[in-house]
């Protein structure tokens, strides 16, 4: 069974960082993409990053790169999201998701697995 759990999220302050941790269990990282989306209230799901489990290769929306950083320990099974110079409009709750097909699910939002969302909250 595929099982994602989220934590590190928390209340920061504009131009602030945070480190979002996801463990994960009930599958290999080779046949998975992995990643994050985000939903704030009253908004859709946007995804934010994803990361071949295979080879680390790494995808990014427009709003978050330069920012975020996606990351991953195959032997660990975890997964990583760095965001620095954090915004308002980056507050949300943060989900960590999972896909065997693609990384677009993901970016899409909407990934065949995600856990139960951590909360960031930046104050402006």
């Amino acid at each position: 069974e595929v099982q994602l759990v989220e934590s590190g999220g928390g209340l920061v302050q504009t131009g602030g960082s945070l480190r979002l941790s996801c463990a994960a269990s009930g599958f290999s990282f080779d046949g998975y993409y992995l990643g994050w989306f985000r939903q704030a209230p009253g908004k859709a799901r946007e995804g934010v990053s994803s990361i071949r489990g295979s080879d680390g290769n790494t995808y990014y929306t427009d709003s978050v790169k330069g920012r975020f950083t996606i990351s991953s320990d195959k032997a660990k099974k975890m997964v990583y999201l760095q965001m620095n110079n954090l915004k308002p409009e980056d507050t949300a709750v943060y989900y960590c998701a999972a896909d065997k097909r693609s990384h677009l699910d993901i970016l899409m939002g909407w990934p065949g697995y995600w856990g139960q969302g951590a909360q960031v909250t930046v104050s402006s």
